[in-house]
């Protein structure tokens, strides 16, 4: 019983939490960090002793790595690096800038610039939707529902559409009336049986 109570009291705290995406050093990037520390091994611990701390420069790679992140959620931006983190609600930024490397960095209020580590331009759809179109996706791969999340609005739209071809077929009643005209032709056709008639009667 209070198992499921917290299972669903997580999954309440999710949907409210709305969409996140985190944007990391790919974690290939250990395997470099690996390879790095066997290559130091043999001059740290060889003959010739002081070069210990060479150990240094992949265990700062390997906290940078670990660290630098950009956390993005339906409250904003949440920038992690080595030395710090700094949260950018979404209401505080102007828009986003890009470099010449393909880097995005966040452009606030007053104009300054706050670098945002690992995200790059083809993440800006991304960032778009987990905003919830608080952020414009330049590239236009996204439809308006899809970054406002209204898609039970697509799908009342789509009964009317569905409501509409219903509508097409409306003209059929315009093939009504044509059995009104067709009604005065029989009478024709009775007037010409008449007529026929009438020319045996003759």
């Amino acid at each position: 019983m209070h198992h499921s109570c917290v299972a669903k009291k997580q999954q309440d705290q999710r949907a409210d939490e709305g969409r996140k995406a985190v944007f990391r050093i790919p974690t290939t990037a250990y395997l470099a960090i690996g390879l790095l520390t066997v290559c130091v091994t043999p001059i740290a611990l060889g003959e010739i002793g002081g070069f210990q701390w060479l150990y240094v420069f992949p265990l700062a790679l390997l906290v940078f790595v670990a660290r630098t992140r950009t956390v993005a959620t339906r409250e904003g931006l949440h920038i992690r690096t080595v030395f710090g983190k700094r949260d950018l609600p979404w209401s505080s930024l102007k828009g986003l800038a890009i470099t010449n490397k393909a880097r995005v960095r966040a452009v606030l209020g007053d104009d300054t610039q706050v670098s945002l580590p690992t995200v790059r331009t083809r993440h800006l759809p991304v960032l778009a939707l987990v905003s919830e179109g608080k952020i414009q996706d330049p590239s236009g791969v996204l439809s308006d529902e899809e970054l406002t999340g209204r898609k039970p609005a697509a799908a009342e739209t789509a009964p009317d559409a569905a409501e509409e071809p219903a509508a097409e077929p409306a003209p059929e009643p315009s093939p009504e009336p044509s059995p009104g005209p067709a009604e005065p032709e029989p009478s024709a056709d009775a007037e010409r049986t008449g007529g026929g008639s009438g020319k045996p009667a003759e």
